[in-house]
C-alpha cells in the first residue's frame, strides 16, 4: 500500500498516546500527540487523488480541489497528528472525461488504501463498485448527487448533497417570494444534474407549488432559447436551474433576457459562474456547504492560509476538498491502521469534528451533515440571503 518502514505504526502511535506532556495542539484545534524521539524514521502513506487537471472541469473544478487537498495535507503532515507518519499524494487526471481508469490504476498499481476527488456525480457512479470490491475508500468531496454514498460502505462525501442543498434553497425562496407557479431546467444526461432537478421537484411538491414545466438538454448545447420560450410561455414566477458550471452562465443570460422579472434559483453557483453571467446573475439563489466569509476560527485560518500559499480567495471546492483530507486522516489516525476496513470504520464514526466547514458528521450512510447556507448573488458578489 506504499508504506515505507509504517509496521510499528499503530503501536508506536498508542504508546504515543500514553506520553504525558508531549501534547501539542495542530492547526485544526485537535489535541495531537508528539512522535516519540526513538522512533525518528520517516514513514509515508500514499493516498490517491482523482481530480480534473484538464479538460471543462479543471478551472471550475478540480485545480482548486487540488489546492483544497495539498493545503490539508501539508498542515497535517506538519501537525504531528500521524507521529512520524508522512501522507504523500499520487495524483490522477481524469481529463474531465472519466475516473475508471485513473481509480484502477490507484488501486491495482499503486495500491492506495483510499482515493479522494471527484467532483462529477456521473464519474463518481462509475467506480463505486470498482472501490467496493476491492475494499478501497473514497472520500468524495464535491459530488453531490443525492444516494450515491448509500451505494457503498467504504464510499463517504465531504459536501453536502442536493437533497439537503436544494430544500433549504426552496424554503428560504418560497418563504420570502410566495412564488407559485415554478419551471425546472436540467442536464438529463448528468447524474448530479437530474438528482438535482428531482431534490427541488420533490421539495416544491412538498411546499405546495405548482410546477408548470421541467425542461431538459443534452449537455452540449449553447443555446437554450427554445427551452426558455417554451417556460416564458407558461408564466413561471420561479426557474430553477441544475446544471454543470460553464452550462449555468449561458441559461441564466438567456433566462433573463426572456423573462427579467423572473426569480432563479442554481444550486451550488460559484463566483465563476457569476461573472461569467454578469447581470444576469443580480438576484440569483443558490445554496452551498461553505462561504469564505465564514466567521469561525478553522475557516477564517484555512482562507488566510489559502491566500497566502495561492494568492487568491478560495472556493468551496477548496474548503471541502480541505476538510474531506482532514477528515481523512483523523481517521487514519483514530484507526490507528493503514488497513481500509479499519479507516472505514473510524470514519463512520465521524462526529461533529472541527473542520473548515464547521462541525462535521457522518450519517449512517457516508453523507455529510452540517448545515447549509442560502446565498444571494448583489453588485456581482455573494451575500446570505434573508
Amino acid at each position: 500500500m506504499n508504506i515505507r518502514q509504517f509496521t510499528k505504526f499503530a503501536s508506536v502511535l498508542t504508546i504515543a498516546t500514553l506520553i504525558v506532556g508531549l501534547s501539542v495542539y495542530n492547526p485544526f484545534g485537535q489535541l495531537v500527540v508528539a512522535p516519540a524521539e526513538a522512533e525518528d524514521v520517516e514513514r509515508e502513506i500514499s493516498v490517491g487523488v482523482v481530480i480534473a487537471q484538464t479538460g471543462q472541469f479543471a478551472s471550475p473544478y478540480g485545480l482548486s480541489m487540488l489546492n483544497g487537498f495539498e493545503l490539508a495535507r501539508k498542515q497535517m503532515n506538519e501537525s504531528g497528528i500521524l507521529g512520524n507518519t508522512k501522507i504523500t499524494f499520487i495524483v490522477e487526471d481524469d481529463q474531465s472525461v472519466s475516473a475508471v481508469e485513473p481509480v484502477k490504476k490507484l488501486i491495482h498499481q499503486d495500491g492506495v488504501p483510499a482515493i479522494v476527488g471527484f467532483a462529477i456525480s456521473t464519474q463518481l457512479e462509475e467506480v463505486i463498485q470498482i472501490a467496493q470490491e476491492n475494499s478501497v475508500i473514497i472520500v468524495s468531496s464535491v459530488s453531490s448527487a443525492p444516494g450515491l454514498s448509500a451505494r457503498g460502505d467504504f464510499i463517504f462525501r465531504s459536501g453536502l448533497n442536493s437533497g439537503v442543498l436544494n430544500p433549504a434553497a426552496v424554503k428560504a425562496t418560497h418563504k420570502k417570494y410566495g412564488y407559485k407557479r415554478a419551471a425546472t431546467i436540467y442536464h438529463h444526461r448528468d447524474t448530479y444534474s437530474t438528482r438535482s432537478d428531482e431534490a427541488f421537484r420533490a421539495a416544491l411538491d412538498e411546499s405546495g407549488v405548482q410546477i408548470v414545466a421541467t425542461e431538459i438538454y443534452a449537455g452540449d448545447e449553447t443555446d437554450f432559447s427554445a427551452q426558455l420560450t417554451r417556460i416564458m410561455k407558461l408564466n413561471p414566477d420561479v426557474l430553477f436551474i441544475s446544471a454543470l458550471g460553464s452550462h449555468i452562465p449561458p441559461i441564466l443570460i438567456q433566462a433573463r433576457d426572456l423573462m427579467p422579472g423572473i426569480h432563479v434559483i442554481v444550486p451550488e453557483l460559484t463566483s465563476i459562474e457569476v461573472e461569467a453571467a454578469g447581470e444576469a446573475a443580480e438576484g440569483a439563489v443558490t445554496s452551498i456547504g461553505w462561504l469564505s466569509t465564514a466567521d469561525t476560527p478553522l475557516s477564517r485560518a484555512f482562507v488566510e492560509s489559502y491566500i497566502r500559499t495561492y494568492a487568491a480567495e478560495p472556493a468551496a471546492w477548496a474548503a471541502q476538498s480541505h476538510a474531506a483530507f482532514h477528515i481523512l486522516a483523523m481517521a487514519i489516525a483514530n484507526a490507528q491502521s493503514i488497513n481500509a476496513n479499519a479507516i472505514r470504520d473510524a470514519l463512520a464514526k465521524t462526529t461533529d469534528l472541527d473542520t473548515v466547514l464547521g462541525k462535521f458528521s457522518f450519517d449512517p450512510n457516508g453523507e455529510a451533515v452540517y448545515d447549509p447556507i442560502v446565498l444571494t448573488v448583489k453588485n456581482g458578489a455573494f451575500e446570505v440571503f434573508e
